[in-house]
């Protein structure tokens, strides 16, 4: 099924379907909704049109509010993103509004891979009647969407660490820097969203069931491995990062020796030449009809004692 503005789903028998009208039981998606698409959900369902656009600001904050007629859960869901013609990781807020009647999702991507996954059918064994089962369900899908994100990140950085010596780039580097700063971002979004699933095991209001709270409780969980997955990660990567730049500064230091050494080398026939440039009488050699050829053999023997001497020394 593909995901528009706005869609209204059921599901009779464990399967999903869409509905073209709001009753209770339905799971309404909107999914990169227009302003006027949002007023009309909120004069519909009688709730803040505020509440409704809160994941449609990046900077808002994972949070759990209980209001009049309706809970308001935010959370942060990961998302990969094509800038400059590279995959990027980031987060984006996700609200999930809950009535006495219906759940709503609201995303401001039109493609969220955590919705998506629901509407694909990939998810099996959820219900649109089950509101509070189906949040945790989709909080659970988060949490698993992480830790899949953070294993691809780490094979890239596996990739990257493969090939350090004399094919790592300056490019490395930073693509490097890139996964330790996403890493800060799903490390500081997943802490957030822990916060929302220790709230929500405490309010009274929201009715939970044994199996519901099992259902938390693995959330919690799995948030938590996937809090631990972007720390260690982040350390490896870390590591990583400064033995790309030991070899970087190694591998400078080595043409910078190189090309000194070059340079003393080289110092020996600019100074004799130098010397033999003067208007000066009494040079040896001066008067010989073969001077030069022997100041060239000396220099080259000179030349050759040095670099010699520099190899012997490692220096060259």
């Amino acid at each position: 099924m593909e995901i528009t503005m706005i869609n209204i789903y059921r599901t009779d028998d464990q399967i999903l379907h869409e509905v073209h009208e709001i009753h209770e039981g339905v799971w309404v998606s909107l999914s990169a909704p227009t302003v006027a698409e949002t007023q009309k959900m909120a004069d519909e369902l009688d709730i803040d049109i505020d509440d409704i656009r809160a994941s449609l600001d990046e900077e808002e904050s994972s949070r759990i509010e209980l209001k009049d007629g309706y809970t308001l859960i935010l959370v942060d869901v990961p998302i990969t993103e094509i800038r400059h013609d590279r995959e990027v990781y980031t987060t984006l807020p996700l609200a999930i509004i809950l009535t006495q009647d219906i759940i709503m999702t609201v995303s401001k991507e039109e493609h969220n891979a955590v919705i998506a996954a629901f509407i694909d059918g990939k998810i099996r064994d959820f219900s649109t009647k089950k509101k509070l089962r189906f949040v945790y369900q989709i909080l659970f899908r988060t949490a698993m969407l992480y830790q899949a994100e953070l294993r691809i990140m780490d094979k890239k950085r596996i990739e990257i660490e493969e090939h350090v010596g004399d094919k790592t780039e300056d490019s490395d580097l930073i693509a490097l820097h890139e996964l330790e700063s996403t890493l800060v971002y799903f490390a500081t979004s997943l802490r957030a969203n822990r916060v929302v699933l220790e709230r929500l095991s405490h309010y009274k209001r929201l009715q939970q069931y044994p199996d519901d709270i099992e259902l938390l409780e693995d959330v919690v969980v799995e948030t938590q491995q996937a809090i631990e997955m972007a720390s260690i990660y982040k350390d490896i990567i870390n590591g990583t990062r400064e033995l790309l730049s030991s070899v970087l500064n190694s591998r400078l230091n080595n043409v910078m020796k190189y090309l000194t050494s070059i340079t003393l080398v080289m110092a020996f026939p600019t100074v004799i030449s130098g010397l033999y440039g003067m208007n000066v009488a009494g040079m040896p050699f001066a008067n010989d009809i073969n001077g030069f050829m022997i100041i060239c053999v000396m220099i080259i023997v000179i030349c050759i004692v040095v670099a010699f001497w520099l190899k012997r020394n490692k220096m060259l």
